[in-house]
């Protein structure tokens, strides 16, 4: 089973890649926001645990983030592996992950993370702002900080799959086949 935690800042391209990642290798995407807004819409149990905090102006905590993960991974037993996007963005996140995946007998393979410079994630964001219609990526202040919050307080998940030996940076910037040809060499 093939399980990857694609990660990078907002504007590298992971959605892209994702998409080359799921058809290449028949995975299944688990995108956490997807997740939440189908549990909230079937208004399972944990659907309905995790708007009542929304709508209180909370997060949803980790447990019940990884209660969702776990039934995606349920409803895909037979799945030649997943690529994780938005999750984890913390150490905890990523410890509760292993443990998760470590009870269904499969772990992380690899945290490939696309490294692009920040004048150029601006740029990128700015582009496509013309076309999302999404206010983030319209306000070139709103984007920086975006950035900022990523180095801050995501990238220093970087250190714990390094620890495990399961991190590798893809230089994110060429052509979608140039960096797609990247992933895959990493991938094998």
């Amino acid at each position: 089973m093939l399980n990857l935690v694609l990660f990078g800042p907002p504007g590298a391209g992971k959605g892209t890649q994702s998409t080359n990642l799921i058809e290449k290798y028949n995975l299944v995407h688990l995108s956490t926001g997807d997740i939440l807004r189908g549990e909230v819409t079937a208004q399972t149990e944990l659907g309905l645990k995790a708007k009542a905090l929304m709508d209180a102006g909370n997060l949803v905590p980790d447990e019940v983030v990884i209660g969702m993960i776990n039934n995606k991974l349920e409803e895909n037993k037979n799945a030649n592996g997943f690529i994780f996007d938005g999750f984890p963005r913390t150490t905890a996140q990523a410890e509760a992950l292993d443990k998760l995946l470590s009870d269904k007998g499969t772990s992380i393979n690899h945290m490939l993370a696309l490294q692009v410079p920040d004048g150029e994630l601006i740029k990128r964001l700015l582009l496509r702002g013309k076309d999302s219609g999404r206010a983030d990526d319209a306000n070139e202040e709103v984007i920086a900080n975006r950035i900022k919050t990523y180095n801050d307080k995501t990238a220093p998940l970087i250190n714990y799959y390094q620890n495990l030996g399961k991190y590798t940076d893809i230089e994110g910037v060429g052509t979608v086949n140039e960096i797609f040809e990247r992933l895959t060499e990493v991938i094998g």
